[in-house]
């Protein structure tokens, strides 16, 4: 099976580009026009079952918390899966995109295409967390070999396809390193006016899961984070500072399996190892259904706590590289009277590094005044969303 990503432009080819224009400014300096013209948040898909079906592309790196996330998303009616895209991230390639094929088979829903996406980040070599989901990405939880075949299509040009096909009518989930959204935006300029917005895992305002500062995700590729963080498509951030309160327990995996279907035997036996797994290794809770989570955000917004933040991701910093930081001009030491808060985000600037002593430049602003362009999960109800996940993953197809 030939996993390579045909882009109309080569990664080498986009390497290149990519490069040439962080030297000559940044990737901040390379993306302004479109960052410029960012749009609010717009509002998610409501109450459970209140509309829809909702068409949604799921890019996923296939992954413990992904895999129970797409059992999730094909056990949701509210959605209307146009295809699924893996990447890289978690897993390789070469692991992630049968594991999405397996779960597509276990739901029943080949009519699903999965097309097959980036083998590695746009700049950076491949980081992987086989450490966190075991040699196969499931934890160790074996099933048989696919039958079911990917696209011939590669993930980019297959999202640039259908969301040109459905203008403003697509919502992207990525649950994975963005290496594929991005690759989208650069080979279409003007795909991120046709995209009705992007509910994504990734990020933290409160400290990483990988180094310090960054959320694995965002760490894998952030230049292709920030890619999609200026792209001015209606972001929904669910990172850390909400998932870690999505630790599965053993009642959960219960639940999953006392009850007779296919979907919540495999998400029981994906379950339990990695619950196992985190137990071996000495964790004192866990595994975080970070991925089912963005999904969740989507089905069902009033599970988790939002609030707006223009946010950017680092890229430059030896130790902070994938660090997603969050402004706001009502947060920490900026918060004004609230008659002030107006004036005060119209005048917020955003700013860059100060200047080294060799060099004879000022502070950059990089924004002259503070705009949203996400909407970040600050806290969730965790047993409304474990009665979502649990409740569809165990109830009858």
């Amino acid at each position: 099976m030939d996993l390579k990503p045909q882009f109309r432009v080569t990664r080498r080819q986009f390497v290149t580009a990519s490069a040439a224009a962080m030297a000559a400014g940044g990737v901040t300096a390379s993306f302004a026009p479109i960052a410029e013209a960012v749009r609010a948040p717009e509002g998610l898909s409501g109450e459970p079952g209140d509309r829809g079906p909702f068409r949604v592309i799921i890019d996923t790196d296939p992954g413990v918390d992904d895999a129970l996330a797409l059992l999730l998303a094909m056990r949701s009616p509210e959605l209307k899966i146009e295809g699924i895209t893996p990447v890289a991230g978690n897993v390789p390639l070469e692991l992630g995109l049968p594991n999405a094929l397996r779960m597509v088979e276990i739901a029943g829903r080949t009519d699903i295409p999965v097309a097959p996406g980036a083998k590695a980040p746009l700049l950076r070599r491949l980081v992987t967390a086989r450490y966190v989901h075991g040699e196969n990405g499931l934890g160790g939880a074996v099933f048989p070999e696919p039958k079911t075949l990917p696209v011939d299509e590669p993930a980019a040009e297959f999202i640039r396809r259908v969301v040109r096909k459905y203008p403003g009518e697509v919502t992207l989930i990525p649950i994975g390193p963005l290496t594929n959204i991005a690759t989208a935006l650069k080979l279409d300029p003007e795909l991120a006016g046709m995209v009705r917005g992007i509910v994504l895992m990734g990020g933290s305002l409160s400290g990483g899961n990988i180094t310090p500062a960054a959320e694995f995700n965002i760490y894998v590729d952030p230049e292709a984070a920030r890619i999609v963080f200026q792209s001015g498509v209606p972001i929904t951030m669910v990172g850390l500072d909400a998932t870690r309160k999505t630790s599965l327990i053993e009642e959960h995996v219960r639940t999953l399996e006392a009850a007779q279907n296919s979907v919540s035997q495999a998400a029981a036996k994906i379950g339990r190892n990695a619950i196992n797994r985190n137990r071996e290794q000495g964790f004192l809770v866990g595994p975080n259904m970070h991925d089912s989570l963005a999904v969740a955000a989507f089905l069902d917004p009033s599970i988790l706590t939002f609030k707006e933040y223009y946010v950017d991701v680092e890229i430059y910093g030896e130790l902070t590289a994938g660090e997603t930081l969050g402004y706001s001009p009502s947060a920490g030491d900026l918060r004004r009277k609230p008659e002030m808060e107006k004036q005060a985000t119209m005048n917020m600037s955003i700013r860059g590094s100060a200047p080294t002593l060799a060099s004879t430049k000022t502070s950059p602003v990089l924004r002259d005044r503070w705009l949203p362009n996400a909407k970040v999960a600050v806290d969730v109800d965790s047993a409304k969303f474990f009665n979502l996940l649990i409740g569809r993953l165990s109830a009858s197809a």
